[in-house]
C-alpha cells in the first residue's frame, strides 16, 4: 500500500501564527496599512494643532480686563483656526479608524466615535466662547467702555475652562484612553505595552478630571499633570507608530496570514 506524504508549506494558512485567542493573524492589506497611516496623521494632527493654539490665545486666557483693552483680535482669531483643526482632527482619528475597528466590537466603536464628537463640540463651544469676548471688545472700541463688560467676560473665560475639562479632560481620557485602548488590546494592531499607557493613563486622566470638578486640586497643579501624562504619551506614541510602523498582523486583518 503506498502512502503519500504531504508538506506543509511555511507560507501556507496553517502555519501562520495565532494569537493568544487562537485565532490566525493576518497582515494587512494595503487599504488597511494606508488607513493605519491616515489615522496616525490625523492623530499628530491633535497634537500640531492644540499646542500652539494656547499660545495664540495668551493675550486672552485669565485676562478678563481684554475685553477693555486694545486687544489682540488676530491673534486670538489665529488661535481659533486652529483649535478648529484640533476639532476635525479629533472626529477624523475616530471615522477613519471605525471600519476596522468595528469588527472587534462594534458598540465600543461607536462609542469611540461618539465621544470623539462630543470632545470636538466642546472644543467648538470653547472657541466660540473666547471669539465672543472678541466680539465684546471690538463693540466696546466703537462704543462707550462699560466696566460691567468685564463680567461678562469672565462668565465666558470660567465657560470656556470648563469645557476643556469636560472635553480634553475628560472626552480623551473615556474615548482615547478607555475605548481606544480596549480596541487595540483585543485588535493586537498595536504592541501591547503601549497599548497599557492608554488603558491605565485613560482612568487615570478621568480622575484627575474629577478631582478638578471637585476642587480637590487645580488643573494645572503638578499631581493631575503627572496623571495625565500617560494619557498624553499613549497618544503620542500612537500617533508615531501608525505613521512609521502601520498596523501589527492582527486577527481582524484581512491579508495574508502572517509567517513566523
Amino acid at each position: 500500500m503506498n502512502t503519500t506524504h504531504t508538506e506543509t508549506s511555511p507560507h501556507s494558512p496553517a502555519s501562520a501564527p495565532r494569537s493568544q485567542a487562537g485565532r490566525r493573524l493576518h497582515l494587512p492589506t494595503r487599504a488597511e496599512q494606508r488607513t493605519a497611516h491616515i489615522m496616525g496623521a490625523w492623530f499628530l494632527g491633535t497634537f500640531v494643532f492644540s499646542m500652539p493654539a494656547f499660545w495664540f490665545y495668551d493675550p486672552l486666557l485669565n485676562h478678563a480686563d481684554y475685553v477693555l483693552g486694545s486687544g489682540h483680535d488676530t491673534r486670538v482669531a489665529v488661535g481659533a483656526l486652529l483649535e478648529i483643526g484640533l476639532a476635525i482632527c479629533g472626529i477624523a482619528t475616530a471615522v477613519v479608524i471605525f471600519p476596522i475597528v468595528r469588527r472587534v466590537n462594534e458598540s465600543t466603536a461607536l462609542g469611540y466615535v461618539a465621544s470623539r464628537t462630543v470632545e470636538s463640540i466642546l472644543i467648538l463651544v470653547g472657541i466660540l466662547s473666547l471669539m465672543a469676548i472678541v466680539d465684546l471688545r471690538q463693540g466696546v472700541s466703537s462704543g462707550g467702555a462699560d466696566a460691567a463688560l468685564v463680567d461678562d467676560a469672565r462668565s465666558l473665560l470660567a465657560l470656556h475652562d470648563q469645557v476643556s475639562l469636560l472635553g480634553p479632560q475628560f472626552c480623551a481620557g473615556l474615548g482615547n484612553g478607555i475605548l481606544l485602548g480596549y480596541l487595540m488590546w483585543r485588535s493586537r494592531l498595536l504592541p501591547r505595552p503601549m497599548v497599557l499607557f492608554g488603558l491605565v493613563g485613560g482612568p487615570l486622566a478621568l480622575v484627575a478630571g474629577i478631582g478638578v470638578l471637585l476642587g480637590v486640586w487645580d488643573i494645572h497643579s503638578g499631581l493631575p499633570v503627572a496623571m495625565t501624562a500617560p494619557e498624553a504619551i499613549w497618544e503620542l506614541s500612537l500617533s508615531v507608530w501608525l505613521l512609521w510602523r502601520g498596523f501589527r498582523p492582527s486577527p481582524i486583518l484581512t491579508g495574508r496570514p502572517a509567517t513566523e
